[in-house]
């Protein structure tokens, strides 16, 4: 599929926060200009998991043809710095991505490896996995060593529901106050400024 090999860079920031499958009892912490945010305990972590929700009006070709976007993605990724694509094979895609943080922290970056597959009603999952081992260190960040998360998107018609779902631990020292306004605003933002690019296209 044509799309695979860049959309899957837009989940480079998902890295910014594992087991998915322990992640239940969501608790709305934010509904507002059309996304919902969602959080949830994960069993062993002390980072809540977070799903994103949204309805862009707009196909889902469309949607799909904004996260292609790869030299623009940043602009509506939460924190992405820069991000770039290692390898395509089939439906696995390997991406490198640099984020921005506080002063007080140490940079982060990350390895994911994403499986993309597509249902029978034409939506696209992809599940976000860390590899942290596939590039070397970088000088200067902390590799994020525990991802886990998909993106899913659904056709409504003329219109595409989103749902943004990942757990992440960020290793090193995070200040607790920074990883909760994380869970918020991660999925917050990049879904409204994804709408944003894709609506007003």
């Amino acid at each position: 599929m044509r799309s695979i090999k860049r959309i899957a860079l837009l989940c480079g920031v998902s890295a910014l926060l594992s087991p998915l499958a322990h992640a239940d009892n969501w608790q709305v912490a934010k509904d507002e200009e059309g996304v919902k945010v969602s959080l949830s305990e994960v069993a062993g972590s002390k980072y809540k998991a977070y799903k994103g929700e949204t309805l862009i009006k707009a196909p889902l070709a469309k949607v799909a043809a904004v996260q292609e976007d790869v030299a623009g993605a940043c602009a509506w990724i939460h924190e992405c710095k820069s991000q770039k694509l290692l390898k395509h094979e089939g439906d696995l895609t390997w991406t490198y991505t640099q984020f921005n943080t506080p002063v007080m922290v140490t940079p982060r970056d990350s390895v994911l490896r994403i499986t993309t597959s597509t249902g029978a009603d034409g939506s696209i999952t992809r599940k976000i996995e860390e590899d942290p081992a596939y590039l070397p260190e970088e000088k200067g960040f902390v590799r994020v060593t525990k991802v886990e998360g998909f993106w899913k998107l659904v056709p409504q018609g003329d219109n595409t529901w989103v749902t943004y779902q990942v757990h992440t631990e960020p290793g090193g020292s995070v200040p607790s106050w920074l990883a909760n306004k994380f869970v918020v605003d991660a999925p917050f933002n990049t879904l409204k400024h994804l709408r944003e690019r894709v609506e007003q296209r």
